[in-house]
């Protein structure tokens, strides 16, 4: 009678570690999954996991424009409001033939980037959310994310992928 309750004792025991290490492991996993915040981000060709996602708020008190130093550029008008300074920093170690940055918020969101060979700017490339699309050359790119009201902070998920 002893040997089943030390048996039945045991068997509980190892169910319950079992089960805080499946807990922690998915924890962790599920932590590593998560896009960090205002991420910088280095890439080349063929990265993975293709999209990679960062987090941010969009908006601040600047106006685009004067982050851009200009009203419009081919890829859209320099709309909206951001922080002064970049919400992320991209970093292409060679040229990409096709790359689109994409943001997801619920509302709408503005987008600027500047790096080698100008700089850009979108309000709306799919629907309500901004985007840039196209090719890139190698180089560091600073990412403003903005909103239309001054001083209205969004959520947002900006993805970077390869795909077309």
């Amino acid at each position: 009678m002893l040997t089943k309750v030390l048996n039945r004792g045991m068997r509980l025991s190892l169910m319950i570690v079992t089960l805080l290490i499946t807990l922690t492991v998915n924890t962790v996993t599920d932590a590593q999954e998560a896009p960090t915040i205002f991420g910088d981000v280095t890439i080349s060709p063929q990265f993975s996991p293709d999209p990679l996602t960062v987090r941010g708020m969009s908006g601040g008190s600047t106006s685009g424009s004067q982050v851009a130093a200009r009203s419009e550029t081919a890829t859209g008008p320099c709309t909206g409001f951001v922080d002064e300074t970049p919400d992320h920093t991209l970093v292409l170690t060679s040229k990409f033939d096709y790359l689109k940055l994409q943001v997801e918020s619920p509302e709408d969101t503005t987008l600027i980037i500047k790096g080698p060979g100008g700089t850009w700017c979108n309000d709306d490339v799919d629907g309500k959310n901004a985007g840039i699309v196209g090719e890139w050359l190698a180089g560091n790119y600073q990412i403003w994310v903005g909103s239309y009201e001054k001083g209205k902070y969004l959520p947002y998920t900006l993805q970077i992928t390869e795909v077309k």
